[in-house]
């Protein structure tokens, strides 16, 4: 399962073009999981109601977000302080739609102030149905290492489902997180960076009749160039472009004797440029 991109809650914005990519859903993935983000309680609900009338099948919550333009807002993480306000914010929503609210957030505001029980007894209080949590507070941001423990409480804590996140990078990380952390799933984020296999790895490591799936070189070449595609198409070719050249950049990291290769694919300004060095470094 894949969520949204987080867009606003503040639906006077979303006719911006990067509202729109961001609500532009796939209504043939399901489960279709929209992200939003905002601090108003109403605005959160209508926002949610506006969602699910495109198509949302779930909504999730954002309250995990570091970033400063959010956090100025007094959104994403930034709601961690106010305990009170997230009830407000989560009851709000989960009244106003018909089908299942999930949360993602931080395990606090900063090392002093974990309060992800806390927030998570609140949630469960209210009829949020999952929760989502990276194991790193607000102001850890991605820094150090994350912490595991207060994710293990929240999962003794609650019974609706807990999703552990947070430097989940290899397939040995993922089994010794849901050990220590006794958690019902994985959000794996980062990690799959140039690496979008990880998810189906996986499968393969917990399931034993989970078909094997060797990432051979024609097969990546596939993904490589699928991917490359669906983002020209999607944001059109300028953006397409330009939002490629990081994906590019992360499957570098995977590829033997990439060097020159993302050295050249990342300069040039044409889609057509990026598939044929593409299919080039392969054909080599």
């Amino acid at each position: 399962m894949t969520t949204s991109e987080m867009t606003t809650a503040d639906t006077s914005l979303w006719q911006t073009p990067k509202s729109r990519h961001r609500l532009d859903l796939d209504l043939d993935a399901e489960p279709v999981a929209v992200q939003i983000a905002g601090s108003d309680p109403l605005q959160l609900a209508t926002a949610a109601k506006a969602c699910v009338d495109r198509g949302a099948q779930i909504i999730d919550i954002n309250m995990g977000c570091p970033a400063k333009k959010v956090l100025k807002r007094l959104a994403g993480s930034a709601l961690l302080r106010d305990e009170k306000l997230v009830a407000s914010i989560l009851e709000s929503v989960v009244n106003a739609v018909g089908v299942p609210v999930t949360l993602k957030y931080r395990t606090g505001w900063d090392p002093e102030h974990r309060n992800a029980v806390e927030i998570a007894q609140i949630a469960e209080d209210v009829g949020v149905q999952a929760l989502a949590i990276h194991g790193r507070t607000r102001a850890c941001r991605y820094k150090g290492e994350a912490e595991y423990k207060t994710i293990r409480d929240v999962k003794s804590a609650v019974t609706i489902p807990v999703i552990a996140n947070g430097d989940i990078t290899t397939l040995e990380k993922s089994l010794e997180v849901l050990r220590v952390t006794n958690a019902d799933g994985l959000m794996i984020g980062r990690g799959a960076q140039g690496r979008p296999w990880i998810f189906q790895d996986l499968a393969t490591l917990i399931d034993s009749n989970a078909k094997k799936w060797p990432v051979e070189k024609n097969k990546l070449r596939a993904i490589m160039l699928d991917h490359l595609n669906n983002l020209h198409r999607f944001y059109g070719e300028t953006t397409g472009v330009r939002v490629a050249r990081k994906h590019l950049t992360w499957y570098c990291n995977s590829l033997e004797n990439s060097d020159e290769f993302r050295h050249q694919v990342v300069r040039v300004g044409s889609a057509a440029e990026q598939i044929r060095l593409t299919e080039e470094f392969f054909r080599n």
